[in-house]
């Protein structure tokens, strides 16, 4: 390697540049790419290049919309290799797209084949499918071929491609968009072209309108899969004037009385974007866990339209109230998020007002029609200096057979002549000063027109429909010549062309008609189980082992039940299908069960701990049916406890709600109701420690205070009574024994009492 090589030889990158600018710059290219060419829409045509690119390319393959279809996968290769280098699936994907009537309020691509559908099926392979453009597609293109818009090179400049298409109606707002830059996104929902064509009629014959009055043309937006929008006009105003907002979108149902009583609902339409599938699958899962207790069971009947079939599990609740339910938990209901934010000219990323989005449509549909009537006046520019020469020739047809014939170079001797007089007579006949520079000569244009010149075209007849095609050529020069001196006249044919879109995209075409409606949004208040649950008598039996059912009625509780090997009875009880059961575990935790959530009586039930969240260390202390308004004494091996409302223990979940916190080896021992007036505690050293109940604290959860001081061992029992009453309990005989004589036991909480009376049950316990 010789001495005078450099870095620059070498192509090494200058490493003296600071490594933040580095990265920032580079960052930077990227995000403005990410901005400009992919993930933004222009506000003009409401496109991203991709999709531009793919029209375009169906234009050039002449995919018209009463053409003949062509392979997607030759419209994705030549989409690629002509315009955009980035893979035929993503391509494959952003066409798909465009086909589906459930994503795109109007289709831009007809496709052939299975394009997915509204449960979230992925479209067939390019190669099974075929497509071609929508007369939507054939409206943002229409004037292409009349210099409407600027061309530029493609990434490898052979060809060109359109920088934005003329665009005829407001397909930003028309389909809407979406899409996530770097440090930006946009999401814009589709709505309806007759509603656009109006306002934007409005904003031509009122460019100042306020935001609000575009809202009597534009009440919000029309999603392709329908449904009810139940946000407040406020809100929506609101969106439109800032760019930023959202919208309550909810599935369209009906009732269907199916006689004597019974009824079921029928969902028809479901909010947009909502996969189908999924749908039913997360509805089937709060059937499956009784979150929804009412709801009996789901089905899917739909063919072409959509029919959901929601079964209740009882006739007696409103399916007001279902729906209610099933708004909160399902996507039934959905927030649909406004952010327009969009390229301005295409080349400014701005959060734009509706006004304002309508308004950059309205100046590019100005320039669009400036631009193909400056192309059409210079087509008929051209025209009427071929028409001149040729109606010079009929003039003069004996003189230019002459030349044609003997001269050797025919044209050069045509513009040499001098028509003089004859061209003059030419020229006063029409009210037109052309592009002939010499007078009386012709332009290399004409004598081209005259040699190129058919001989069955020399004829009277002739003559006569060139000099009528120059009157109406020269009528036409002097319209468009009139419009584009004339502001006016501009916006009055802009507005012109608007109605005819209208007509074109309103109620006479397939999807012209609004497809969602907006209603109130009518919060329904939470509704009591009982409301909700047919009320029935049950039995609830409950295991020394957990096993839980509800046996139908209320059955003899001295009845012999069936328990599996080495189990037996525990809890039973009576109770009612819309009874709420309060369970109590070792550990200090309360869990609620739903009694019409239980397990049949007709086996051995199921394990407690699978309705709820019961650990398997921690064991069953008490089951009882929840009465609202009472509260409850809770206690833990150790001597510790309060008072709590029972109100306050009830749990909304599965995990159960932590009441009586407990450490170490304690566990929780005793939760019974608060009757009367004073506290009993014994010990396991059989000593009894009587006291006001007031001396008790009511806490929502905690530890508690000390009820009873222990040397050894710890708490066996606690009951609340009333002290006029006395004190019961049942001797070892059975029988129920009743101290009114206390004060040998009474104290001050937290004392360590006298040992139990005569007859105290061996157990340690009052009842």
């Amino acid at each position: 390697m010789s001495d005078d090589t450099t870095d620059e030889n070498l192509n090494v990158p200058d490493l003296s540049e600071p490594l933040r600018r580095a990265l920032g710059d580079r960052y930077l290219t990227y995000a403005l790419s990410t901005i400009m060419h992919r993930a933004l829409p222009d506000a003009r045509d409401g496109l991203k290049p991709v999709h531009r690119r793919i029209l375009y390319a169906m234009r050039e393959l002449k995919l018209s919309a009463t053409g003949g279809f062509r392979k997607s996968a030759k419209i994705s290769g030549d989409v690629m290799g002509n315009y955009h280098p980035h893979g035929d699936a993503a391509i494959y994907d952003a066409m798909a797209r465009l086909a589906q009537d459930f994503n795109v309020r109007y289709p831009l691509v007809d496709g052939q084949g299975n394009f997915g559908n509204i449960d979230g099926d992925n479209p067939a392979a390019a190669r099974y499918t075929e497509a071609r453009m929508t007369l939507a597609a054939e409206a943002l293109l229409e004037g292409l071929a009349e210099n409407a818009v600027d061309f530029r090179e493609n990434y490898d400049g052979t060809l060109t491609e359109p920088v934005v298409l003329p665009a005829s109606f407001p397909n930003l707002l028309a389909n809407g968009s979406s899409g996530i830059a770097v440090g930006m996104a946009t999401n814009i929902p589709p709505h309806n072209i007759a509603e656009l064509c109006e306002a934007c009629l409005h904003l031509i014959k009122t460019p100042d309108a306020r935001d609000d009055t575009l809202l009597n043309f534009v009440p919000g937006p029309d999603f392709p899969t329908g449904g009810t929008i139940v946000e407040p006009k406020e809100n929506i105003a609101e969106a439109y004037r800032t760019g930023r907002g959202s919208f309550r979108l909810r599935c369209k149902y009906e009732v269907e009385d199916l006689g004597r009583g019974q009824w079921q609902i029928v969902v028809t339409e479901i909010p947009y974007q909502v996969q189908k599938s999924k749908l039913i699958e997360k509805i089937a899962d709060l059937i499956q866990t009784k979150k929804i207790p009412i709801l009996g069971d789901i089905r899917d009947e739909s063919a072409e339209d959509v029919r959901i079939v929601l079964e209740p599990r009882s006739k007696n609740v409103e399916p007001d109230i279902l729906m209610s339910m099933l708004y909160r938990s399902s996507d039934l209901e959905v927030r649909f998020s406004l952010n327009m934010n969009v390229l301005i000219d295409g080349l400014t990323p701005k959060v734009c007002s509706m006004k304002e989005v309508l308004r950059a449509f309205l100046d590019h549909r100005r320039d669009v029609l400036i631009r193909r009537s400056t192309h059409r006046m210079e087509k008929i520019d051209h025209r009427l200096e071929v028409l001149e020469g040729l109606i010079i020739a009929f003039l003069n047809l004996d003189r230019v057979i002459d030349i044609i014939r003997y001269d050797d170079d025919p044209k050069a001797a045509l513009m040499r002549e001098d028509w003089g007089r004859t061209f003059t007579r030419a020229m006063s006949e029409a009210d037109y000063v052309g592009p002939p520079t010499g007078e009386g000569e012709l332009t290399e244009v004409q004598a081209e027109a005259i040699l190129n010149m058919r001989l069955r075209s020399l004829r009277r007849l002739e003559e006569m429909e060139l000099k009528r095609e120059r009157d109406a050529l020269m009528e036409e020069r002097a319209g468009l010549d009139d419009l584009l001196n004339s502001v006016e006249l501009q916006w009055s044919s802009i507005a012109d062309q608007i109605r005819e879109t209208k007509k074109q995209f309103g109620k006479d075409h397939p999807a012209g008609a609004r497809r969602s409606q907006f209603a109130e949004a009518g919060e329904v208040e939470e509704v009591p189980l009982e409301a909700m649950i047919d009320r029935e008598p049950i039995t609830v039996v409950c295991s020394e082992m957990g096993w839980i059912r509800a046996m139908t009625g209320h059955i003899d509780l001295t009845r012999e039940l069936k328990f599996k090997d080495g189990d037996g009875p525990r809890f039973i009880f009576h109770a009612e299908t819309t009874d709420r059961l309060l369970a109590f575990g070792s550990n200090g935790r309360f869990y609620t069960v739903s009694a019409a959530n239980l397990p049949g009586g007709r086996g051995m039930g199921e394990p407690l701990r699978l309705i709820v969240d019961l650990p398997n260390e921690a064991g069953l202390v008490d089951l009882f049916i929840h009465k609202s308004g009472r509260k409850l004494l809770v206690a833990s091996s150790a001597g510790d406890g309060f008072v709590v409302p029972e109100d306050d223990v009830v749990a909304q979940t599965r995990s159960g709600k932590q009441v009586l916190n407990v450490r170490g080896d304690n566990r929780a021992l005793v939760c019974k109701p608060v009757t009367g007036d004073s506290v009993a505690v014994v010990g396991e050293n059989r000593k009894v420690l009587v006291f006001p109940l007031d001396e008790l604290p009511e806490m929502g959860r905690g530890k508690g205070v000390r009820l009873q001081k222990y040397k050894d061992g710890g708490m066996s029992d606690v009951a609340t009574f009333t002290m006029a009453d006395g004190l019961s309990w049942l001797d070892p005989a059975g029988r129920t024994r009743t101290e009114v004589e206390l004060a040998e036991w009474t104290g001050k909480r937290a004392g360590s009492g006298r040992m139990a009376p005569r007859g105290f049950p061996r157990d340690n316990r009052f009842t």
